[in-house]
C-alpha cells in the first residue's frame, strides 16, 4: 500500500540503511534491520517485516545495504509549537 503525505501534516524523514536480514523461524517472519541516521545511537535500530509492496502489489524485499527513507507523520492536532 503506497501512502502519501497529507499537506500541512507535520512530518520528518530520516535517512536509513539496512542492516541485515533477521532469517525467519517458526515463530516469526523475516524481518529487517534498519539504522536509522540523525537519530540517536542507542535508539538507531528498528526491525520490522522484511515484506513491502512494488507499483504493481507485488511483494518484495528489501536488501542488505538498501537505502531507504523513514517517514514519521503526526496529526496536526497532536502536535504543539516548539518554543
Amino acid at each position: 500500500m503506497t501512502k502519501l503525505i497529507e499537506p500541512g501534516k507535520p512530518v520528518v524523514i530520516l535517512p536509513g540503511t539496512v542492516e541485515q536480514i533477521i532469517p525467519e523461524n517458526s515463530f516469526t517472519p523475516e524481518e529487517v534491520q534498519i539504522s536509522v541516521g540523525n537519530a540517536e545511537r542507542l535508539y538507531r535500530e528498528i526491525r520490522m517485516e522484511n515484506t513491502l509492496r512494488d507499483g504493481n502489489g507485488r511483494k518484495v524485499g528489501l536488501k542488505p545495504g538498501a537505502h531507504v527513507e523513514v517517514t514519521i507523520e503526526a496529526r496536526k492536532e497532536e502536535t504543539e509549537p516548539k518554543k
